[in-house]
């Protein structure tokens, strides 16, 4: 008899998941991707680590979840604090965090959880970090203190990532970093060379 029982398991094998969400055509509220653009365009990382520009998926997300070990979500987060005011939330704060449904895609993300963790796949370390926004009116661009914010958070990214035994290789050049594009647009770009 064929065994599909850990069929998931096998679409996205990386231990470690770091996760950007949120919409970036709203400004700050796309911090968390642009975070990940960051880090994609500056460091290397190993087979193991899988970034992931989550925009607003919701329960799609699984896919991308299922079988990690240890995840890093990197979110604009509304905590009530002062633009540019950094957060960071660990283990059982994390599902604290997001009962207070402060965006669709976080209570997508909560669903995710929720969802791995009564089928038997509960992800056994979950971090989320990221940053209070300053504009959340729309537009592609971060706003100017969430942009000068975009190094200190991707470093903070690096200190989990360093915990969890991770050293990403900066890379000896660092790709060109548009945050006015956003990943449709990228999409139709890179597919329109190819014919």
């Amino acid at each position: 008899m064929k065994d599909t029982s850990s069929w998931m398991d096998m679409l996205y094998p990386a231990d470690i998941t770091v996760l950007g969400v949120g919409n970036v055509i709203l400004r700050d509220e796309g911090f968390g991707v642009r975070v990940v653009e960051y880090l994609d365009a500056h460091y290397d990382f190993p087979e193991r680590v899988q970034l992931v520009d989550g925009g607003t998926l919701g329960i799609e997300l699984t896919q991308y979840l299922t079988g990690t070990k240890k995840l890093l979500v990197i979110d604009s987060i509304n905590g009530g604090a002062e633009p540019g005011t950094t957060f960071r939330f660990a283990e059982d704060e994390v599902m604290a965090h997001f009962q207070d449904k402060l965006s669709a895609h976080e209570v997508g993300i909560q669903d995710v959880l929720a969802l791995l963790s009564v089928t038997g796949r509960k992800i056994p370390h979950v971090v989320v970090i990221g940053a209070q926004p300053c504009d959340l009116g729309a537009g592609v661009d971060l706003s100017p203190r969430m942009r000068e914010l975009l190094p200190q958070m991707a470093e903070n990214a690096l200190r989990e990532l360093r915990a969890w035994g991770v050293e990403p290789a900066p890379k000896a050049e660092a790709g060109n970093l548009d945050l006015t594009t956003v990943a449709e647009e990228a999409v139709k770009r890179d597919v329109a060379t190819l014919f």
